[in-house]
């Protein structure tokens, strides 16, 4: 089931510092509309950096033009040129398994003075320029999931001819739907395990809280938002303090009080282990799709 936005409605966003906040004389173009590309376009256009009549999308699928449509305002089709035609920026939002037949069908098509952006999980820079070009500047962006509601966790990666002010204006663009990070590409592997992948443990994590507390005779809907509000409220101390994550678990754990009750318990499960585990197996298995 698809998310239900409300209609590219415009919402405050905290730009980093060498981000400034102004609206971006570019057009933006998807190819495929589905639910990355939508939740990108509509912080595009909620934070007022783009406006709805400079998004375009192309995507075979009737619901996912429609569902971009509603969330963003943008210009949708079937065929390509919808997408391409006059983008200063392109995305490639597609499957994996679908990128190479949409290579094929774009060869030769896509303007040398277009930036294009990937999205596409797992294919590296060289493989995208062995595909579209290369002399063409490409960006590799890993977003996650959370940017559905402006609170994503997005790395990203010029390739050789990406030029600063490319890498710029993709940091600008990614902080319309949360935190972006530029890093070396051979790191992108483990943000895709960390926070590519990240949520859904984080979503585990929640899971297991709400059954506790309903254990400890919570009504459901009660534990789960508390649950998911202590999670929510516990990350929102470590970005705003700055402070080590220990040093805030420590404020909380009293000499023989409860809190270290539980944190034993934890210990003794190997929670952090297992997050570790977790997070080394899926950066692995981001490496071997890539390879």
């Amino acid at each position: 089931m698809l998310p239900v936005f409300q209609p590219y409605e415009k919402r405050d966003v905290n730009f980093p510092k060498d981000c400034e906040k102004t609206m971006l004389d570019k057009k933006i173009g998807f190819i495929g509309a589905g639910q990355m590309a939508t939740a990108l376009g509509r912080g595009f256009v909620g934070s007022g950096l783009i406006s709805s009549g400079d998004l375009q999308a192309v995507d075979p699928d009737d619901a996912a033009r429609q569902h971009f449509v509603d969330a963003t305002g943008g210009v949708v089709g079937m065929k390509y040129p919808t997408a391409i035609d006059g983008a200063d920026i392109l995305f490639l939002a597609v499957k994996p398994q679908y990128l190479l037949t949409v290579a094929n069908d774009l060869k030769g098509k896509i303007p040398s003075d277009t930036l294009l952006v990937s999205i596409v999980a797992g294919v590296r820079l060289s493989t995208l320029a062995d595909l579209f070009g290369s002399k063409m500047r490409i960006v590799r962006v890993m977003p996650n999931t959370p940017c559905l509601v402006g609170q994503g966790a997005c790395g990203f990666c010029p390739g050789d001819k990406a030029t600063k002010d490319d890498a710029e204006l993709v940091k600008k663009l990614l902080s319309a739907v949360g935190k972006a990070f530029q890093v070396e590409e051979k790191l992108i592997d483990a943000i895709t395990g960390l926070s590519g992948s990240g949520p859904a443990f984080v979503y585990m994590m929640i899971e297991a809280l709400s059954d506790a507390g309903v254990r400890a005779g919570l009504p459901r809907t009660t534990a789960t938002a508390l649950a998911a509000q202590t999670l929510h409220g516990a990350s929102a101390m470590v970005i705003e303090t700055g402070e080590h994550p220990a040093v805030l678990k420590d404020r909380v754990t009293s000499p023989a009080g409860t809190t270290i009750a539980g944190v034993q318990a934890l210990e003794q499960g190997g929670l952090r282990a297992a997050l570790m585990s977790a997070v080394e197996a899926a950066t692995k298995r981001a490496a071997e799709l890539g390879s």
